[in-house]
């Protein structure tokens, strides 16, 4: 399902802090994140091996793209992978307003997702979404700040998107004008496991009780599918001076691994 947090043009050692948990079933085949792709445009991310698209991803051009799945108790069966979003727009020359038109246009040919599209080099960042169901396709620029996206509309204060934002808000304030580093935004923020009060879960219409075993930030459940839970939270920084530093810890055969891939943006992302 996945839950992402960052503060966008609004830090002065960063133009973009990205925290992301990426929520799914143990046993779908997935590849860590890396550098794929042909020719001048690979893209650094990772990889649904069974979808073939990718929940964020980023371009040397100064690109990056997003993506969480809406929350609904009913899925269109053979819906478009919605993976394939992040990377249409990291693979196209389009700017973030004129890709999320285009996914306007076919947006009802996936089942409910969140997507955020962002230009690094232009400044631009777009939340695009095709849910509630039977209201008009959702596309706005995004303001400078901080925002939390969990499996509703961006910004909307689920309980754990509200933990998350008052507790990385806080975690800001504490270092002021120095730069954060990623492991310890993930130790102390991502890998919170608290659940919410029944009496305060968000009205879906799914089951009560998943709902409940959603509420944390960190997942982690059993199913009759199988384990479900967070298998990968990635830290994304790209620094004023165009330094890029993309951060992944993730679960492979039962183990937590990490690694830390680093590139300088091309074109230039000085103010």
């Amino acid at each position: 399902m996945c839950i992402a947090a960052w503060i966008w043009q609004s830090h002065p050692a960063h133009q973009l802090l990205l925290f992301l948990n990426r929520d799914e079933y143990h046993d779908r085949a997935t590849e860590a994140v890396g550098w794929w792709g042909e020719g001048n445009k690979k893209i650094l991310g990772g990889r649904d091996v069974k979808g073939g698209g990718t929940w964020l991803g980023c371009t040397k051009d100064g690109r990056v793209a997003f993506l969480t799945n809406a929350r609904e108790p009913e899925s269109i069966p053979d819906a478009r992978t919605r993976g394939v979003l992040p990377l249409r727009f990291l693979e196209s020359t389009k700017s973030p307003h004129e890709f999320a038109e285009e996914i306007v246009q076919e947006a009802d040919y996936y089942n409910g997702f969140n997507l955020i599209l962002a230009d690094l080099c232009s400044k631009t960042m777009v939340y695009v979404s095709n849910r509630p169901k039977g209201e008009s396709v959702s596309v706005q620029t995004v303001p400078p700040g901080l925002h939390v996206l969990s499996n509703a509309q961006l910004d909307t204060p689920w309980p754990k998107a509200q933990r998350l934002h008052d507790n990385f808000s806080h975690l800001l304030k504490k270092h002021g004008d120095e730069e954060v580093t990623a492991e310890e935004v993930i130790e102390k923020l991502m890998m919170d496991k608290t659940k919410a009060d029944m009496d305060e879960l968000p009205i879906t219409g799914c089951d009560p009780d998943w709902e409940f075993n959603l509420s944390s930030i960190f997942v982690e459940t059993d199913t009759k599918r199988g384990r479900y839970g967070t298998r990968s939270t990635a830290a994304f920084s790209a620094k004023v001076n165009g330094e890029v530093t993309f951060y992944e810890r993730y679960l492979e055969r039962g183990m937590w691994k990490e690694h830390k891939i680093q590139y300088q943006m091309e074109n230039g992302t000085k103010a």
